[in-house]
């Protein structure tokens, strides 16, 4: 079993492939300009790129680490957010400065709609659990756009703290977690009702979440305290399960983009001013001695088995 880690390096427009077992790069492709995030897709034949200041998608073959396409839209205005339905079947994308959602076809990659949130600075896409509804934070507005995903519209709106960007769903509870990078918080979100379940202070501007494969945890990322909060979902305290910090782990300076391996041992944190990865052992909750290399600022990363 080949395993790779896909990094975007924002500042040299270029995709690293790197082989986790030799942590060495295996090769390097030139991108559009400024990629920052990555999808994979479900049988992992492809990897879309929002290339945010060249304003385009580029497809990757993961066969041969080769693009294949790129896809431009007039109203392309730093295309970013990227999230996968289920099926794969669509990828849908927030265009942070057009505050537009598009809807890619996976089979043609082609875009066959979009629409506008109404709000500002439409940033990421996360999938409920169920798969019917997208949330999309809007760091201009403090708030989260709710998408239905049968209908493709945008159906509600519901504020959360200053600066939301990196959203994710817990795999067991289904709840929402919004790390809000201007007040160093996390709100824990009841997906129903949209009600502020917890709220909890994490490090300084925390800008992405990222569930472990079990649902144990979830690692937010704190840019300008170079750590990573670990939050424990089923943390037990006063008889109640609740989220939980349980630890905060020092990395690179900047991280950015993480990822965890689909057995959930290990996780790999981008730094964006060390040009490395850290390498995070689950089990032990700390950082390996060696970190891999990477090009300038490395940003978005993913995860490929095959």
């Amino acid at each position: 079993m080949e395993e790779y880690l896909l990094v975007l390096n924002k500042d040299e427009d270029s995709l690293s492939i790197i082989d986790i077992k030799k942590k060495d790069e295996i090769k390097r492709i030139k991108t559009g300009h400024n990629p920052h995030e990555i999808a994979v897709s479900k049988d992992g034949k492809k990897s879309y790129i929002t290339c945010s200041l060249g304003n385009e998608i580029d497809v990757v073959d993961n066969e041969n680490f080769e693009i294949i396409k790129r896809i431009k839209h007039e109203e392309f205005d730093f295309p970013h957010g990227v999230g996968l339905m289920e099926d794969g079947s669509e990828l849908y994308v927030a265009s942070t400065y057009s505050n537009m959602i598009f809807i890619l076809d996976t089979k043609k990659d082609e875009i066959k709609k979009h629409f506008p949130t109404h709000q500002k600075h439409s940033h990421m896409i996360t999938f409920s659990k169920d798969g019917k509804k997208v949330f999309v934070p809007n760091i201009g507005s403090d708030n989260i756009s709710v998408i239905d995903v049968e209908k493709e519209k945008v159906i509600n709106h519901f504020p959360v703290g200053e600066g939301p960007e990196g959203t994710a769903v817990d795999p067991e509870t289904g709840d929402l977690y919004v790390a809000n990078q201007k007040d160093g918080t996390l709100y824990v979100i009841d997906p129903e009702n949209y009600d502020t379940k917890y709220k909890r202070r994490v490090g300084t501007t925390p800008i992405r979440i990222v569930f472990s494969p079990d649902g144990k945890y979830a690692f937010i990322l704190n840019r300008e305290s170079n750590d990573v909060s670990v939050i424990k979902t089923d943390f037990q305290r006063d008889d109640e399960r609740v989220p939980w910090e349980v630890k905060r782990m020092p990395v690179g300076v900047w991280p950015g983009g993480v990822v965890f391996d689909h057995p959930g041992e290990r996780a790999y944190v981008a730094n964006n001013k060390t040009n490395d990865i850290s390498v995070i052992d689950i089990d032990r909750l700390e950082e390996e001695p060696k970190r891999i290399e990477a090009g300038i600022h490395p940003d978005g990363i993913g995860y490929l088995q095959r």
